[in-house]
């Protein structure tokens, strides 16, 4: 895989007397064999790769995911990045990669959600793309896969407009003119009001008109399907992005109104699931490699405390698993010590942190056997999700870092 982070490893001494020979037999130095070896011990050839975040904004990781991205791309046909990023903000992205049109600058400041443009890997990444792109006749892409959301959610207007944009003709206005669709959404303001997360009354995603919006987008979708023979495939991809993702921001929107103690559980769903829809349209260019945390990506449930709530939810990589089957494989993240947050020795990221190299590559189906009963580890990093030892048997693979310095308080 070239120099720098993933051959450092090998060159470590191994001491055996640090862990069980079980342990051992479950782990390798992360670099581009092990990588390769990886993939082929897989019962079936991914199409989606997902590399999962026990933590955002963690300068290591992300370093390393590129060098294992470049890998994937010289040595295993991988085209296609994807990144737990505003799905609608990574055309932007994506235009740069195959046109060059605009700057680096603002490509980062207007390509990414949740501050990931101002990540120097993120930065790195599509420097690195961009310019294999000068290179090669076939072009590398970039996808965002989130939703145009946070905790609250923004406006559909982007989205219907250029879905009705793309299907402009007499047919559309059999549905809504453009003026009338400008009038029923409104002040964006209105839409993307931040303390609608917290106060549900001040949401109007039960208004009348959200409520015939929802109609609108409903009837558009299926406008598309009787019309996609005259759309090229450019523009079909567009219109069917534009499309789930104005009624998936309608039906978010509506539950951001509803006042009752399902409202969480319900939100949390309706955002991986929408993650899901875009990442099996990813699946349909061919292997991706797909990044974001690991509660996204994991095929078990997900649950996260919110106040005195615990939520509970199927994560995308569950959906995109249920649909995708073996095609689906998921690498998760573990951090040893993490700024001052340091294992446990008793905990599954203390045993892996006495392994002799800086990264590792661990089959998770064999650690789940050798180990006896780790404890769960309970981090003192709020923004550290760590392994579930419950879990492990159903992770593929597991990328250790030994150690993180860098992380970004953002995380």
């Amino acid at each position: 895989m070239g120099g720098g982070i993933l051959r450092k490893s090998l060159h470590r001494v191994f001491n055996d007397s640090v862990y069980s020979m079980d342990i051992k037999d479950t782990t390798r130095p992360l670099d581009g064999a092990a990588l390769s070896a990886f993939l082929r011990s897989l019962p079936a050839r991914p199409v989606l790769l997902g590399l999962g975040e026990a933590r955002h904004f963690v300068g290591e990781l992300g370093e390393l995911r590129n060098e294992i991205f470049r890998h994937l791309v010289e040595h295993e046909g991988y085209r296609s990045f994807a990144i737990e990023s505003d799905c609608l903000m990574g055309l932007v992205v994506d235009d740069y990669l195959t046109t060059g049109a605009g700057t680096l600058d603002d490509v980062m400041e207007r390509g990414f959600s949740h501050g990931f443009g101002a990540s120097p890997a993120n930065r790195d990444l599509v420097r690195w793309m961009r310019a294999y792109n000068e290179k090669h006749d076939e072009k590398l892409r970039f996808f965002g896969f989130d939703g145009p959301l946070e905790y609250w959610a923004a406006s559909p207007r982007q989205a219907l407009t250029a879905l009705h944009a793309l299907l402009d003709g007499p047919l559309p206005h059999t549905v809504v003119t453009s003026e009338t669709l400008d009038t029923l959404l409104g002040p964006d303001d209105r839409w993307s009001n931040e303390a609608t997360a917290w106060e549900p009354s001040r949401s109007i995603g039960r208004s009348a008109d959200a409520q015939r919006l929802r109609l609108i987008a409903d009837d558009l979708v299926a406008l598309l399907d009787t019309q996609a023979p005259q759309l090229s495939a450019e523009d079909r991809e567009r219109a069917a992005l534009y499309g789930r993702t104005a009624i998936g921001l309608l039906r978010y929107h509506y539950w951001m109104a509803d006042a009752s103690p399902a409202r969480w559980t319900r939100l949390s769903a309706l955002r991986d699931g929408m993650m899901a829809a875009n990442l099996r349209a990813v699946a349909a260019h061919g292997p991706a490699l797909v990044y974001a945390s690991n509660l996204h990506l994991q095929r078990n449930r997900s649950f996260m405390a919110l106040g005195d709530q615990q939520l509970e939810w199927w994560s995308a990589g569950a959906i995109v698993a249920t649909h995708l089957g073996d095609r689906y494989a998921f690498l998760a993240s573990a951090l040893g010590t993490a700024g001052e947050d340091v294992p446990p020795p008793d905990t599954v990221e203390g045993i892996l942190s006495t392994l002799p190299w800086d990264h590792s590559l661990v089959d998770a189906r064999r650690l789940a056997q050798a180990l006896t009963e780790p404890t769960p580890r309970v981090s003192h990093d709020f923004a550290y999700f760590p392994l579930d030892p419950a879990q492990l048997g159903r992770i593929d693979g597991i990328v250790f870092l030994k150690q993180a310095v860098r992380l970004d308080p953002l995380g």
